[in-house]
């Protein structure tokens, strides 16, 4: 009898960890097409990020709430989408003048590179932090710092971008679902922050 409930306990953890993998290859298909408007991404990942929270919490939610976040999410967050775009094309242009052999363009593009990253995590780590309600503005600046004062989540989340972005490539078809996987990843980094 004690095994048999032995069996069933560790089937049901098992059960309960694929449907959190499932869901998150779900709410990635989600995220994607929430970001079709372009500077919706940020909205999306986190009403993705929002969406994962509550499952894995085991409260209500859905497709239904998932719009519902991310029509509240998306009126500040689009700025927030737009000033990521704007950080990319400087970062471009970084390393086009680096590609062209100006002077010191090498050491601009670097640094291009690794603060286009850090922007990133950060902007992933406020879509992971947000909640109605929550300013885009406070939630990049406490994001900002945590990416700085917490290099080991930080370093986690380069690491989670950079195996979706090699699925991605490598099966096209998996760049869409690993999306979720990538906001799973940002919950997990911001859950290990404040249980430290």
């Amino acid at each position: 009898m004690a095994g048999a409930r032995g069996k069933a306990q560790r089937e049901s953890a098992f059960a309960e960890r694929f449907g959190v993998f499932a869901e998150c290859l779900l709410t990635g298909v989600w995220i994607a097409v929430a970001s079709l408007g372009v500077v919706t991404y940020p909205a999306a990942f986190a009403a993705g990020a929002r969406h994962l929270r509550r499952r894995t919490s085991h409260q209500g939610g859905g497709w239904r709430a998932f719009v519902a976040d991310f029509g509240t999410a998306v009126r500040g967050g689009w700025l927030a989408g737009l000033a990521g775009w704007a950080a990319l094309a400087a970062v471009w242009v970084d390393v086009q003048a680096a590609r062209a052999g100006i002077p010191g363009g090498p050491l601009v593009g670097a640094v291009g590179l690794f603060a286009l990253i850090g922007l990133a995590v950060a902007g992933l780590r406020a879509a992971a932090l947000w909640t109605p309600g929550a300013t885009w503005r406070a939630l990049l600046a406490q994001a900002g710092r945590r990416t700085v004062l917490d290099p080991a989540g930080s370093f986690l989340l380069v690491a989670g971008v950079a195996v979706a972005v090699l699925s991605g490539w490598f099966v096209a078809p998996l760049a869409i679902p690993v999306l979720g996987a990538v906001a799973a990843a940002a919950v997990a980094v911001e859950e290990r922050h404040r249980h430290r």
